[in-house]
């Protein structure tokens, strides 16, 4: 059995990279959203960058993310898709058991106009 040296620190904006990053990579994400104006502020100790809060407790990490899908996208699919992929990641990354991840789709974006 190894000996426990000390310990590791991850830093809350690590945790929003590898959220935003995993995010953005899963097909059907067009784009992330910013969070609603009544969003901000209401977390203390939580990493808030746009389109995404974490928040870290005792039991693990809690993710929020706002999406705006692509067209036609199965947004149900889509939310599904991306909660798997982001306790996934942060789960392999960084070893932090993942509580919840809560997706919004906030938007679809506009299809492309050919002139």
């Amino acid at each position: 059995m190894e000996e426990v040296q000390g310990r590791v620190t991850v830093a809350p904006p690590v945790l929003t990279t590898i959220v935003r990053q995993t995010t953005l990579e899963e097909k059907g994400v067009n784009r992330l959203a910013p969070l609603p104006a009544r969003m901000r502020g209401l977390r203390a100790g939580s990493a808030l960058e746009e389109g995404i809060l974490v928040g870290v407790t005792e039991q693990g990490v809690h993710v929020e993310v706002h999406v705006v899908a692509e067209p036609g996208v199965h947004v149900l699919k889509l939310g599904a898709a991306v909660q798997s992929a982001v306790t996934r990641a942060v789960e392999e990354m960084v070893g932090m058991n993942v509580v919840a991840v809560d997706v919004h789709i906030d938007d679809v974006a506009r299809p492309a106009v050919n002139p």
